[in-house]
């Protein structure tokens, strides 16, 4: 059978890795990825054959596990979070038609959106965006267009590639964006190696976010004008009633 699993790992530790991606993994002959992400999986899966590309290389890895399950080869690809987000899902269903003979099946895994909330607290309880601040493949102008909308929008939100060498102002940038119509004591927080060793985590107002260093492996979350510090947590109001019967 000519198969193609793309498997979203989540942020990276065995215990966030849901038992159909371990399935996923277990039954493919070669797992193939972004060579940070295979990093993470290879001792467990010791049998298998790796293939990894670096990173501005994905559409390359995307064609070459296409190709390998084409020649009758059970593939992994894996991604970190969920494969549809932010992932590859998008690009190899794109060009599976070059490869009718390959079967592809999508297998969720937990977003840093999600997984960083829950080390927070609840700061997405209620409607929210996820804006990534990489221009690679998205203009900065789209990227300062979907800001305005959600802070016009009172949304909370979750940023994604907040900031890198070569874009060490992009966080700034938002910030000073989002500050046009959010208090500066908006409530924030940022994770950072989500699941992983060295785990670190902050809660500040959107006015310190604007100066606050982070990279590439950061999870930022922007409160919206419901959003509350209590008791170190970051949360979200959902509009429930706190009345006791």
């Amino acid at each position: 059978m000519k198969k193609l699993y793309i498997v979203g790992i989540g942020p990276g530790s065995e215990n966030m890795i849901t038992p159909e991606a371990q399935s996923a993994l277990q039954a493919a002959e070669v797992i193939c990825g972004y060579t940070v992400y295979v990093d993470l999986v290879r001792e467990r899966y010791p049998d298998k054959e790796f293939l990894t590309t670096p990173m501005r290389k994905e559409i390359e890895r995307c064609r070459m596990a296409l190709e390998t399950a084409d020649q009758g080869r059970t593939v992994a690809m894996i991604c970190s979070g969920d494969a549809g987000v932010y992932g590859m899902a998008g690009p190899i269903l794109e060009m599976q038609e070059d490869f009718p003979a390959v079967e592809t099946e999508v297998i969720p895994g937990l977003t840093a959106a999600i997984s960083g909330a829950a080390i927070l607290g609840a700061p997405l309880m209620n409607d929210f965006c996820v804006i990534s601040l990489s221009d690679l493949m998205t203009p900065k102008e789209m990227i300062e267009k979907r800001l305005r909308a959600a802070a016009e929008g009172d949304f909370a939100i979750c940023i994604y590639n907040p900031m890198s060498r070569k874009r060490p102002d992009h966080l700034a940038w938002a910030c000073g964006i989002l500050l046009e119509k959010m208090s500066p004591l908006t409530v924030c927080g940022w994770v950072r190696n989500i699941g992983r060793d060295g785990m670190e985590k902050r809660l500040l107002t959107l006015g310190e976010l604007k100066d606050e260093k982070v990279d590439m492996f950061t999870t930022v979350f922007i409160g919206n004008s419901q959003t509350m510090n209590v008791s170190g947590k970051m949360v979200t109001q959902r509009g429930y009633s706190m009345g006791r019967c």
